[in-house]
């Protein structure tokens, strides 16, 4: 792929990530020792940004966070490291005397992740009085469904003008969800679709929720890659085998891998393939969004493995 300058707003959540390297995941009531810590942005719609931009893609990120400046240090440096990765941070609404969104995350020697988190309930009663002004110049809508009645309006507004819509479907909902229904692409974590379709496999559940969602379906499942429905067969694109050492931000890397293949005309098949490949790059990388890959990174990858 050369270098795009398609640009994308990601929407959504923002978070401030305090990530911890540990040799295993210690028992309960134990204390235990990181051998490697970092401090990133974080939120699905936050990373996304971040990786559309080292992709090669323009990004403008939207959603609240806490404020105000100076007050809410956690808000500052969240916004400051969107600001360093040349991410427009423009759609940011500052919420005053609401502290913005932490997490706490330990990363296993084998790559896996637990992840604590904390967010006010104010920061998911905002919504931003002009959606439309965000979309001058955008070609695609990427949005997560941790705020989703945020990101509904932006994702409708982008319907309205005929731009995809690509979903992240990261949080478990239901299939009747007026969000589900208003993408054009819907991509969930296996968890997400588990927990909406009420299905255990992937393939079943991807078929049962397609006669209430009208859009594209697929699902990311980790090492075993991802699927999606084509009419009613389900494609599998495997995961690349590679030492996974930290699997945070890779569905987010993911979801903006594909949202930037769309704007760039890819048929379906190249961006699951892609997508596939951005992800696996991150999973080889310690420290969440901030080890997102460039372009020429999985480029590189893409060629070393024999894909063109």
């Amino acid at each position: 792929m050369s270098k795009s300058v398609h640009s994308i707003l990601c929407a959504g959540i923002a978070v401030q990530d305090l990530v911890f390297r540990l040799d295993q995941f210690p028992p309960r009531g134990l204390k235990t020792r990181a051998r490697d810590y970092s401090v990133v942005s974080g939120g699905n719609a936050a990373n996304a940004a971040v990786a559309v931009a080292r992709l090669g893609g323009m990004a403008r990120f939207a959603g609240p966070i806490g404020g105000p400046a100076g007050e809410d240090l956690i808000g500052d440096r969240v916004l400051d490291s969107l600001i360093r990765e040349h991410v427009d941070v423009s759609g940011v609404m500052r919420i005053d005397g609401a502290p913005s969104s932490l997490s706490a995350i330990f990363v296993e020697e084998a790559g896996e992740r637990t992840i604590v988190n904390y967010r006010d309930d104010r920061l998911t009663q905002v919504r931003h009085p002009d959606p439309d002004a965000l979309l001058n110049d955008v070609k695609a809508v990427l949005a997560d469904n941790r705020y989703a009645e945020f990101v509904r309006p932006f994702c409708e507004a982008a319907r309205r003008r005929g731009l995809p819509v690509i979903l992240d479907g990261d949080r478990p909902t239901e299939a009747s969800d007026a969000l589900l229904v208003c993408a054009t692409h819907l991509i969930f974590s296996a968890e997400g679709l588990r927990a909406t379709a009420r299905v255990d496999d992937l393939g079943a559940a991807l078929r049962s929720l397609a006669s209430a969602v009208p859009g594209f379906l697929a699902v990311t499942d980790g090492a075993n890659g991802a699927f999606w429905l084509d009419g009613n067969t389900v494609r599998h694109h495997p995961a690349f085998e590679v030492q996974v050492v930290d699997t945070l931000a890779a569905g987010d890397v993911f979801h903006a891998a594909f949202a930037l293949a769309l704007t760039e005309g890819r048929a379906i098949a190249d961006a699951m393939r892609f997508s596939t490949a951005a992800a696996a790059v991150k999973c080889m990388r310690f420290g969440g969004s901030a080890a997102s890959p460039t372009r020429a990174d999985v480029e590189a990858f893409l060629a070393a493995s024999g894909v063109r």
